[in-house]
């Protein structure tokens, strides 16, 4: 039996789809690297800014926003059209032939909504399936996928969901037919003990290791839920996981950089 390819699964920060100058240093980085890729992008500050040019009040609890029927609007418009196709035309033009999807397009990622909890999250989505066989086909005609982080519930409804979550079933649900590595970037060099401080990365972490972090809080409420993810793709097979600066990707991607999980304490 043949070795798996790679595939390298890779979320980019919404701080760097904020900033031009990163995300078109970023996009000439992941151009550039070799074999199958998939690029899952957030959505930064721009559907919030388009929100209150609209006059429309917007709700975020740690992080996340509260998508009501004006919101799913504005991120669909925002995420699935602006960012998306902005970042397609540039990998296009670095010679990196890409495709612009959302989890509607082809039933690539469907989902629910969320369970109402003590929070309503209004039309966001929590992960059921992503299709596989779908993906790797595009993948296997030499596309580089970009995947907005827009799902659908497979009756008609499209709904806003995380792009850390996206990243990580679709790396896990791709498992099976690629040595997946998973790879989260955003503008932090890694998982830090002190937020203020760039050099103090933590190289490795173990769930012992993130155990111990969690008890003595040395872990920021935002990393958390990236941490959370990052286990769990491991836990469902999937091969490495990576967090880091996406302006040095050839760094994160080569080790040589940021924050490496491993299940092996």
């Amino acid at each position: 039996m043949s070795a798996k390819e790679t595939l390298h699964i890779i979320k980019v920060g919404g701080n760097i789809i904020d900033d031009d100058a990163k995300l078109a240093r970023f996009l000439k980085d992941f151009a550039a690297l070799e074999g199958r890729k998939i690029l899952v992008h957030g959505g930064g500050k721009l559907a919030t800014r388009m929100a209150e040019e609209l006059k429309l009040p917007q709700q975020m609890v740690n992080g996340r926003r509260v998508t009501d029927a004006d919101t799913l609007r504005i991120v669909t418009m925002v995420y699935a059209g602006q960012i998306n196709k902005n970042i397609v035309a540039s990998l296009q033009a670095q010679g990196c032939t890409a495709l612009g999807l959302t989890g509607a397009d082809g039933d690539a990622i469907r989902s629910h909504r969320r369970v109402k909890g003590e929070i309503d999250y209004g039309f966001v989505g929590d992960v059921d399936a992503v299709n596989a066989a779908l993906v790797s086909g595009l993948l296997e005609q030499g596309l580089s996928i970009v995947m907005a982080p827009i799902t659908h519930d497979g009756k008609g409804q499209l709904l806003n969901t995380n792009a850390d979550t996206i990243a990580q079933e679709l790396a896990t649900g791709l498992s099976q037919r690629y040595r997946t590595v998973l790879l989260y970037s955003f503008e932090k060099s890694g998982v830090l003990l002190d937020v203020n401080d760039e050099a103090s990365v933590i190289p490795l972490i173990t769930p012992a290791r993130y155990r111990d972090l969690l008890a003595g809080e040395k872990i920021f409420a935002g990393m958390i839920p990236k941490l959370d993810n990052a286990f769990r793709a491991l836990e469902s097979g999937v091969d490495r996981v990576l967090i880091g600066q996406a302006e040095d990707l050839p760094a994160l991607v080569s080790g040589r950089s940021g924050t490496a999980l491993s299940l092996q304490d």
